[in-house]
């Protein structure tokens, strides 16, 4: 079956939090500059200006923090489409795609869990959920408009407060310097994928310049039951008290498409003002994710969110040593209303969801030079937030009518329903000293204080260390604490259905309830980490990254004693989210580069890393379990071969170990990849697996203004699964894609 999502309305041109550069190539002329940056030596790269580890341009050997800086080159030659295919080839980063229908994929920073505890930001601004909640890191957030993107690992919420528990992606856009010009993509490839991609840059009088960028994209994706009829052979639908639903033999097929859409636009007047306006958008079924068991493979019923971020920046000097700027931000993120769920938790009738966020924020950022050795970075902000969670509607949410004015009532009950909404605000200040006490010693030491308005205070100090060694080889020691709020999907959500039932009193009686615990506490974490930086030739780069990390007040899922949190009905079994436990990990991540030339013909890069990864997370029981969705060994690698700047082939493999999904199962329905020790309950993993794709581009056809790109994943066609821990007792390894392959045409004008 084929779903037509169509293209969207709509334009993409930065990423929500992920900035990405125009090629070199495309900016200066048709041909000639990517064999250029390929004669770059690694130093001249590394020593490009960063900002987001310490809100000021710097190099990488002059930040403490573990950084990796992925420049438009490197976008561009890897493949990195998206955030997401660039935070599937970082070290330290585990990744499951397509296991949730709320935000698609998931993916784990260095242990830490979920898109929440991590930053992402668009030229210092963020763009992930207004209020702290869970997004979508998908194909909204393409890479193709951004100069770079820098990843600060580890906790930065002395400089950018709450969310900045697992590090900080920016994706940087600023194009001056860059000639007028733009680019049109068009590609098209198997299972029904379609994308649609422009960029462009114009100088206008008065120092004004003006860039846009944006795309459009669809996919049917594989139907799955085709391709793995054991995870999707076609079964009774039937509710959990076991009334037939649907026969299996009138049973839908696997149904999976996506869409997305993006549009950036962005104002500069010189280096003093700049403007602009993000919009980043995805689209996918609700029953992503799950079994034939559980849910209804409707088209119709889809999950659809978009984000909306406008931000302004003037920048000026008080004096030669004092230099300012002030920031304006508005977000907005949106579940649509019409967002319907078909499956067992809801009897397979129509269930809707809404999800609102908001957010207004000010701050002022100042940078004094106090001298040649020493500088401070300090500032001060405000922000508002609301934020609205509601599920198990009977009926779409009614955007025009206030939260407490919904009139629902839950579905074969007279009970009315609640709709749980929420505002805060945020006052912050931070503070940073960086000082450089000799040309082989120099510090940071920072600290931020936020107060929330629900939450109270929160004191998070940052602080490091570089030696150099020699000139070439650095070693940094950084300590930082981190706070996250909870979000409103944890602290307000709530969910669950009536059959219409009662009890000996003439309660209703309600299953599969989370009720929601306005009491909960931000979490807190820190992590102590150690780098080792060694460039041992011009076209050699190694980096071994070594991390402790703990987190208390866990927020986690446990079960609730109000059995009566809805008057006139009694709960059976009900959950809630508490802080009730704690997680620790270390790991070490090794990474390696290497660029290297055959003869006159040949320039390449080769590229690697090798991950390590200990964790335990204990819950209210104090049992401890392995941590979830990580493998303790991960290796991932790269080669990029280019002949006389004409064509170019890239391979990337990565290759996991088997991966905590997560999930305890009772001892009836164990598999092969689950253990049981006297000590221990049962665990289960999800298999690793090898994945080979390969990227193939032929370049300067048209006359020396176009390419073409043949991007073929999971080369040789291996079955491999995520593992994403399934409220299902049924379903926990997520079968990923067959062999797709997309061609692209890429116009430079």
């Amino acid at each position: 079956m084929r779903a037509h999502f169509g293209f969207l309305p709509v334009w993409l041109v930065s990423l929500s939090g992920l900035t990405v550069a125009t090629p070199l190539w495309a900016a200066h002329g048709p041909s000639g500059d990517v064999e250029r940056l390929m004669q770059l030596s690694l130093n001249d790269l590394i020593r490009t200006p960063i900002v987001t580890a310490s809100r000021r341009s710097e190099s990488r050997d002059e930040t403490a923090s573990h950084i990796v800086v992925v420049s438009q080159e490197q976008i561009r030659e890897r493949r990195y489409r998206n955030l997401a295919d660039l935070l599937e080839d970082m070290p330290g980063v585990d990744f499951q795609g397509g296991t949730k229908s709320s935000q698609y994929n998931q993916f784990v920073v260095q242990g830490y869990v979920g898109p929440n505890k991590l930053l992402v930001m668009l030229d210092g601004v963020r763009i992930g959920h207004p209020a702290g909640g869970n997004f979508p890191v998908a194909e909204n957030l393409a890479l193709h408009g951004a100069r770079q993107v820098e990843f600060v690992y580890g906790p930065a919420a002395a400089l950018y407060g709450a969310d900045a528990v697992a590090g900080v992606i920016n994706i940087i856009t600023d194009a001056h310097g860059l000639p007028d010009g733009g680019q049109l993509e068009l590609s098209a490839g198997r299972f029904g994928q379609q994308e649609l991609r422009f960029s462009g840059r114009w100088s206008l009088p008065g120092e004004l310049r003006l860039s846009a960028a944006g795309h459009l994209q669809s996919a049917d994706r594989a139907p799955l039951d085709h391709f793995y009829p054991a995870d999707f052979a076609r079964v009774d639908a039937r509710t959990t008290s076991g009334t037939l639903v649907r026969a299996a033999n009138d049973r839908e097929p696997y149904a999976g498409p996506i869409a997305s859409h993006s549009l950036l636009v962005r104002a500069d007047w010189g280096q003093d003002l700049s403007v602009a306006y993000l919009r980043h958008a995805f689209r996918s079924l609700t029953s992503t994710g799950d079994p034939p068991a559980t849910a209804l493979y409707d088209p119709g019923a889809r999950w659809l969110t978009t984000t909306d971020t406008v931000y302004g920046k003037a920048r000026y000097a008080l004096s030669p040593r004092l230099e300012g700027e002030l920031v304006l931000d508005y977000s907005r993120a949106e579940v649509d209303p019409r967002s319907r769920y078909v499956n067992i938790y809801n009897h397979f009738t129509d269930g809707y969801s809404y999800t609102y966020g908001e957010r207004l924020g000010i701050e002022q950022n100042l940078r004094w030079r106090l001298g040649e050795r020493h500088e401070m970075v300090a500032g001060v902000g405000w922000s508002r937030h609301s934020a609205i969670e509601a599920a198990s509607l009977p009926a779409p949410y009614n955007t025009a009518a206030a939260p407490g004015a919904q009139g629902f009532v839950y579905p074969n009950t007279s009970l009315p329903m609640a709709v749980h909404h929420q505002r805060f605000e945020n006052w912050s200040a931070y503070g940073q000293m960086q000082s450089r006490w000799s040309d082989r010693w120099s510090t940071t030491a920072g600290v931020r204080v936020d107060r929330h308005s629900i939450y109270g205070e929160s004191v998070n100090p940052r602080v490091g260390a570089i030696w150099r060694l020699t000139d070439d080889n650095l070693l940094k020691l950084a300590y930082g604490k981190a706070f996250r709020a909870p979000s409103p999907e944890e602290s307000l959500g709530s969910f669950g259905n009536f059959d219409g039932s009662r009890d000996a009193s003439g309660r209703f009686v309600g299953t599969g309830f989370r009720i929601p615990n306005l009491d909960l506490q931000p979490e807190k974490a820190r992590t102590l980490g150690l780098t080792w930086d060694w460039r041992p030739g011009p076209q050699w780069h190694l980096v071994a990254n070594w991390y402790a990390s703990r987190i208390d007040h866990l927020v986690v899922t446990q079960a609730s004693a109000n059995l009566s949190a809805i008057p006139g009905a009694i709960l059976v079994n009900p959950e809630t989210k508490g802080n009730a436990g704690h997680q620790r990990q270390r790991g070490l991540d090794l990474a390696a580069q290497w660029r290297f030339s055959l003869g006159e013909s040949w320039r390449g890069e080769l590229w690697g890393s090798a991950s390590w990864i200990r964790g335990r997370l204990a819950e209210a029981d104090a049992m401890e379990w392995d941590i979830p969705l990580v493998a303790e060994h991960k290796l991932k690698a790269g080669l990029t071969l280019r002949w006389r700047d004409r064509f170019s082939v890239t391979p990337k493999l990565v290759r996991t170990g088997d991966v905590t999904n997560g999930r305890k199962r009772p001892s009836s329905v164990l598999a092969q990849q689950c253990t049981t020790t006297p000590t221990m309950p049962t665990r289960c993993t999800t298999a690793g697996a090898t994945v080979v794709n390969l990227h193939l581009g032929w370049h300067k056809l048209f006359d020396g203004h176009a390419s073409l790109w043949l991007d073929i994943y999971n080369l040789f066609d291996r079955r491999h699964d995520a593992a994403h821990g399934s409220a299902s007792r049924t379903f926990y390894d997520m079968p990923q894609q067959p062999r797709t392959w997309v061609a692209t045409l890429e116009y430079r004008f």
